[in-house]
């Protein structure tokens, strides 16, 4: 695809007690550099996705294909544990981990915080030397349409709760605009792309919460609303070579 190709991975994950999948894209290797070493860039997707959704629908592989980029798509949850509840909503449970390491017993293997930022880049550098994982980490971030303000939306308060108890303390934790208060040292432009017509943005996303915390504390952040666009894949497929773009540069590529 595009000169590369795309490969799907099954392994057992120890952090969340099952079996799980995830994508990669690889890009060509150009001519002049036959055994390279590809920079990452890892795609976490939202509720009710799996590993498979921004591979086939994003579009992503032709600006990977062109700046050399390997594309990470990971699943979003655990999976087959058969825990009481957790297919009851899509929003919550099954293909809902909200990237947090679950505190609550009932969903203990909920700890997709761990097996995003610990276990999937320990095994990528074990099994694939052709892809950059001793970069540091995290030198760029963007994101579409995301829940910005997770501890003040309906969203956000149902899986918290279930998750993490009743301590919103927790909550702020995993909830990006609380964070920029803390960890204000950012240098790089935070990218938001988000549709004008998406149905969620008021009552759920609340990009505006994040914004105004980033100007607050001095974090570059760029958010973009679109005009009639809302909360799909066509949106992020219109708009995913600026981002892969945005990390391009970000890794001086």
């Amino acid at each position: 695809m595009f000169g590369g190709y795309n490969r799907r991975y099954k392994h057992f994950s120890p952090t969340l007690g099952c079996s799980m999948n995830f994508h990669i894209y690889f890009p060509p290797s150009p001519p002049s550099s036959p055994s390279p070493k590809f920079p990452v860039l890892y795609w976490l997707s939202g509720l009710t996705c799996t590993d498979e959704n921004f591979i086939v629908k994003s579009g992503a592989q032709r600006a990977a294909s062109k700046e050399g980029i390997a594309l990470i798509a990971p699943d979003t949850s655990p999976r087959g544990l058969n825990v009481e509840g957790e297919a009851e909503s899509w929003d919550f449970g099954v293909g809902a981990g909200f990237y947090l390491n679950a505190t609550q017993e009932k969903w203990k293997n909920w700890r997709m915080y761990d097996y995003i930022v610990k276990e999937l880049p320990n095994l990528l550098a074990e099994n694939f030397p052709q892809l950059d994982t001793a970069r540091h980490l995290y030198l760029s971030v963007s994101a579409f349409a995301p829940i910005g303000n997770p501890v003040n939306c309906p969203w956000g308060q149902k899986a918290f709760t279930n998750y993490l108890g009743g301590n919103k303390a927790d909550w702020e934790e995993y909830d990006a605009t609380c964070l920029v208060a803390k960890f204000h040292d950012v240098s790089a432009t935070i990218l938001i792309d988000q549709g004008e017509d998406d149905k969620f943005l008021h009552n759920q996303l609340l990009p505006d919460k994040f914004s105004e915390a980033c100007k607050k504390h001095g974090v570059p952040v760029l958010v973009r609303l679109q005009p009639g666009y809302d909360h799909s894949f066509f949106f992020i497929a219109t708009f995913i070579d600026d981002h892969i773009l945005h990390h391009a540069q970000a890794l001086n590529l």
